[in-house]
């Protein structure tokens, strides 16, 4: 098994860099975005932006995509390769179709038999562009109070909002 003797670099953020046919704008409809994992967001409460993440390029749309939570970027040398990752917490798509009355994608957070978030490490070239995750509340209220700081914490499912930009209506269907 080879060994590691190098340095990790730890990273606050990433850009990610997607074609956007619906905007030719620009360079020929490319589009560039931040996505941070930072523990103080200026200088306030962390930020751990979620992402869609390519894990099967042969199928279009969601069926082609997950959705995960970044909780760390890092990249590393080895063998004089460098290797830029991020330490994600998956979220698996409930059913098979989009919501019927909202037509958005259902996730929800995976979590193992003990509780502890699913977490893996991949390569930031799966990384397609940044998720946004409306929380489903069910029928009841949030306590007054309630910050928006805790909201990925707080719900057991999301909806994936494709209505966000047009870019995600593109690929969120």
């Amino acid at each position: 098994m080879p060994q590691f003797h190098g340095k990790i670099a730890v990273h606050k953020s990433a850009i990610s860099t997607f074609y956007a046919p619906s905007d030719l704008s620009g360079v020929g409809g490319m589009r560039h975005e931040w996505i941070r994992a930072t523990s103080s967001w200026r200088g306030g409460p962390p930020r751990y932006d979620c992402v869609f993440a390519c894990t099967d390029p042969s199928v279009e749309g969601m069926r082609g995509l997950d959705v995960a939570r970044i909780h760390l970027f890092f990249s590393f040398n080895f063998e004089n390769v460098s290797y830029p990752c991020a330490l994600i917490h998956w979220f698996s798509r409930v059913g098979d179709n989009p919501d019927e009355d909202t037509g958005l994608w259902m996730v929800e957070p995976d979590f193992d038999a003990s509780g502890l978030p699913m977490l893996a490490v991949i390569h930031v070239d799966t990384i397609f562009r940044a998720a946004h995750l409306i929380g489903v509340c069910g029928e009841g209220f949030l306590p007054r109070g309630f910050s928006m700081d805790h909201s990925l914490g707080a719900f057991r499912s999301f909806y994936v909002n494709k209505y966000a930009d047009h870019y995600a209506f593109k690929i969120a269907f």
